[in-house]
């Protein structure tokens, strides 16, 4: 994150607007900042905001500071997100920082993870820059008091104050006293009583043995930076057991029984016991039973009396904690190492004693009479349970002057959602908490996916009296089809310049929503429209992590037609995620689709997302009729506009209905000579009734002039490189392919839909001789979008490019994948992977027949009949090599039937006989 301008000690006066303190920068207090901002910058609350951190860089904290790349988070990768409502959001950001392979079972390094805490901050603040003004000062808060007009006033150890008017103490887990330890243990040189101080464990000798009080997860962590030949590390506590592993492939949660909030601590322990040996005898496994009860645990700890709290950590906790926070795998199999080779031993005892020896070394007494002679003792117990133990002079005086209070046990500090409580119960004053000190209220709040939901619940309380109302009686500025925006003028000309280029089918419309987005953070529509680009066309964004904003900004900002739109999106681009959603996104997407432009049929996104055409995927629609119909209902909300005319023109050559498609594209190029929609509409009428001459002239000369700015201009050239193969031109592909189409020009989906198919249709009808330049396409994809593709129609193009590369293993795997994921890649792509297998294996007779099969089902993966063609174009070529002449003299006659070609009459003069 940008590293903030160090303020020097001094007193921060409050100005005009909000001040909020977050007290600590780790973790906790990253997250809560993260909120702050993007809240305050979606509902354009004006914020000042002070983070108050000695440490040299924001999130990072104790826990993520670490530098050893063994120190591994306990959490897989997909349970780290920093956003309660994007679970993948982690995963996604490793992908992008070199960590392509990385899965949501992962488990990151710590560093890794506090890297990206810090990233993630510096881009919430950089969102917020102009509403949110964020300052860092490098020091601590020593003391918090109320000030005559309602605010708080902190003082800081470097003489400075800040009177702010919210305060949220974000200061992880009090530190542990060792007041377990001997006096004459803790006054020892040769005692670390913090190990995670920078240079606390340069003293210790290449040989010197240590002993490690504790067997917890900071155990683990030190014993992996200590293992080493020649040294033995001992690890002590009561119970001498370590944190158990995780599963290397670990198992869906099994729920919880219902109604054990009701039950007392010993009935408790039954029904838990029940639990875990039902999943053990189902799954083979009580890790699932254990995952399954996490969204129960506070109101199983809540539900306790204190009295059965109490007896809950005395018999219970410690073996709790062994299993509930475990160790990842790759770390389990290092200390499994290392104990099997003794130089990590374990023992179960306390100490009662200790005394230096005359070597310099220790020898630590243990109650059971046993004595280990060591020469370091490192404190390993971890954080201390009662913030009124602690050391910490801000949490003391708040305690003190009564401004907070013990919680349940003296563990942690009472709250109300967060919001202190003061000695007498009150929560008048805006000071809140989260993490480690509501630990006594909560019992599991102490890792991320607890923290983040308690950053977002503390940022919205602190908000709330601070966001001002919406203003119903102001104008709205509209789209340039008359519709309303929820945004400023400068937001909405930035939309409208984005939904003039989606209609027209020209470049930088994700280029204009991002700059909407930035003008305004809380813009849903704005937010939905890149998440869609990203999903469906391939553009290079976060698609998850727009949704998620559109999600959240809708729900403070959007009318009906706003939030109905974004609903759109979602279900669109969650039916392509999940297995079962069938066809283009899936039939419930559909639904919503259809039932929102009935409401609102001047939505020219929305009918741009319903037609299937060279942007959009469509409704799934095997004969063009309901897109037909979803055209022809909404044009008249339109006044005679060209862009539905465009629409209805591309649907009409997909049915069959050649003349009228080109009546009509003409139409719409005659209003407005830019129209994508049009010119591909038209590009298909030339090509399916067989004029490819005046259709690669025409097309060819708009690439030059009006399609220059065009999206898909890839797509064109493939257009007229087909009118180019149709005149059996060689020279003409093979040029157009190097200038147009090759890598260097083109990358991404288009790379595989245009340029990969174009060389397979080449090399099959012998217009491409020596090998095909295909590898050079596939560098330009994805490994992720040619073996697990989301869209049955991504996929077909997969297996074509992949055959054209002769690559049969990953054909396989995306068969595999195919067979996995929705119906139609399930009932069409997977066959189509097996048929095309046996085409490279020259199979001919299981190729053939599984190729002709399919040719009924193509329609179901979407696209259009020109680009499904490369499925007949294949059994064509399979038939031929297989020397089954009358079936190919077949297929070429109806092909020729269909339109004119001189290179189906040139195969055909071919074929003897």
């Amino acid at each position: 994150m940008p590293k903030p301008v160090p303020v020097p000690p001094s007193s921060v006066t409050t100005p005009a607007r909000p001040t909020v303190a977050v007290v600590g920068a780790g973790a906790a207090g990253a997250l809560v900042a993260v909120q702050l901002c993007e809240t305050a910058a979606r509902r354009r609350t004006p914020l000042d905001l002070v983070l108050i951190d000695p440490a040299a860089e924001a999130g990072r904290g104790t826990a993520y500071a670490t530098e050893v790349p063994e120190h591994r988070l306990n959490v897989p990768v997909g349970g780290m997100s920093c956003y309660p409502d994007d679970p993948g959001h982690f995963r996604r950001w490793l992908c992008r920082h070199g960590e392509s392979t990385v899965t949501a079972g992962d488990f990151a390094s710590r560093h890794r993870f506090g890297s990206y805490l810090a990233d993630t901050l510096g881009r919430a603040i950089i969102t917020a820059h102009g509403t949110v003004a964020v300052r860092r000062l490098r020091t601590r808060a020593t003391r918090c008091t109320d000030t005559p007009d309602g605010r708080l006033e902190l003082r800081l150890a470097d003489g400075g104050t800040v009177t702010a008017d919210s305060v949220v103490l974000a200061t992880g887990p009090a530190a542990g006293t060792a007041r377990w330890a001997p006096a004459a243990l803790r006054g020892s040189d040769r005692f670390i009583g913090s190990p995670w101080a920078p240079g606390a464990l340069d003293p210790v000798g290449p040989s010197d043995d240590v002993l490690l009080v504790g067997a917890g997860l900071t155990a683990v962590d030190l014993a992996l930076v200590l293992d080493r030949p020649g040294r033995t590390v001992h690890a002590l506590s009561r119970s001498g057991l370590l944190p158990r592993p995780h599963a290397v492939a670990p198992l869906p949660p099994v729920p919880a029984p219902p109604d054990l909030t009701a039950l007392p601590l010993r009935r408790l322990r039954t029904a838990l016991r029940r639990h875990f040996a039902a999943s053990l005898r189902d799954h083979g496994d009580w890790r699932p039973a254990l995952d399954g009860l996490r969204p129960a645990i506070a109101a199983l700890w809540q539900g306790l009396t204190d009295e059965e709290r109490a007896e809950f950590l005395e018999r219970d906790a410690t073996r709790w904690n062994v299993h509930r926070h475990r160790m990842a795998p790759a770390t389990a199999e290092t200390i499994a190492r290392a104990r099997a080779a003794r130089r990590l031993r374990v023992h179960a005892g306390r100490i009662t004693a200790a005394r230096p020896l005359d070597d310099g070394r220790i020898a630590v007494g243990l109650a059971d009479g046993r004595e280990l002679t060591v020469a370091w003792v490192v404190d390993c117990t971890g954080p201390g349970l009662r913030t009124d133990a602690s050391d910490d002079p801000l949490w003391g005086g708040l305690l003190a002057d009564g401004l907070a209070a013990p919680g349940p046990l003296g563990i942690g500090v009472a709250t109300d959602a967060g919001r202190l409580r003061d000695a007498r119960g009150g929560t008048g004053r805006p000071l809140f908490t989260l993490g480690a000190p509501r630990r006594g209220e909560l019992w599991e709040t102490t890792a991320i996916p607890e923290i983040r939901a308690q950053a977002r619940e503390v940022a919205e309380s602190v908000l709330a009296p601070l966001s001002r109302a919406p203003q119903a009686t102001r104008r709205r500025p509209t789209d340039q089809f008359g519709l309303p925006l929820s945004t400023h003028a400068a937001a909405a000309a930035a939309f409208r310049s984005g939904l003039g280029r989606v209609v027209t089918v020209r470049a930088k419309a994700a280029e204009a929503f991002t700059r909407a987005t930035a003008l305004d953070p809380g813009f849903a529509l704005g937010h939905a429209a890149l998440a869609l680009l990203g999903h469906e066309c391939g553009a290079d964004l976060d698609v998850n992590r727009e949704l998620a904003d559109a999600q959240r900004s809708v729900a403070e900002r959007g009318d009906d037609r706003e939030r109905s739109f974004v609903d759109v999106v979602t279900r669109r681009i969650r039916a392509h995620e999940a297995d079962g959603a069938d066809g283009a996104g899936g039939e419930d997407g559909d639904r919503a689709l259809v039932a929102h432009l009935d409401r609102y049929p001047g939505d020219a996104f929305a009918l741009s997302i319903a037609v299937p055409t060279i942007a959009f995927s469509g409704v799934g629609d095997l004969d063009g009729s309901l897109a037909g119909r979803i055209v022809e209902r909404t044009a008249p909300a339109y006044d005679g506009h060209w862009f539905p005319t465009s629409l209805l023109a591309f649907v009409r050559q997909e049915q069959g209905r050649i003349d009228e498609a080109g009546a009509l594209a003409k139409a719409a190029l005659a209003a407005e000579p830019a129209s994508g929609h049009a010119v591909h509409a038209l590009a298909h009428v030339h090509y399916e009734s067989g004029d490819h001459r005046a259709g690669r002239d025409w097309l060819d000369g708009w690439i030059g002039g009006q399609g220059r700015g065009a999206v898909h201009r890839a797509h064109f050239s493939w257009h007229v490189a087909l009118h180019e193969l149709a005149l059996d031109d060689s020279e003409a592909v093979r040029r157009r392919w190097f200038a147009q189409l090759a890598p260097r020009q083109v990358n991404g989906v288009r790379a595989l839909v245009d340029s990969g198919s174009l060389l397979w249709r080449a090399r099959m009808s012998r217009n491409w001789t020596g090998a095909v330049p295909v590898d050079g396409v596939l560098d330009a994809v994805a490994r992720d979008l040619l073996e697990r593709p989301a869209t049955a129609f991504t996929a077909l193009h997969s297996a074509v490019a992949l055959t054209a590369a002769g690559d049969l293993p990953a054909l396989r795997r995306l068969r595999s994948h195919a067979a996995g994921a929705d119906a139609v890649q399930r009932e069409v792509i997977a066959p189509l992977c097996r048929a095309l297998e046996a085409v490279l294996e020259e199979q001919w007779t299981p190729a053939v027949e599984g190729l002709r099969g399919l040719l009924p089902a193509l329609r179901r993966v979407g696209g259009s009949a020109a680009q499904r063609e490369v499925v007949e174009e294949t059994l064509l070529y399979a038939l031929l090599e297989a020397g089954q002449s009358d079936a190919a003299r077949h297929v070429l006659e109806e092909r020729l039937d269909r339109r004119a070609s001189p290179l189906d009459r040139r195969r055909l003069a071919d074929l003897p006989g």
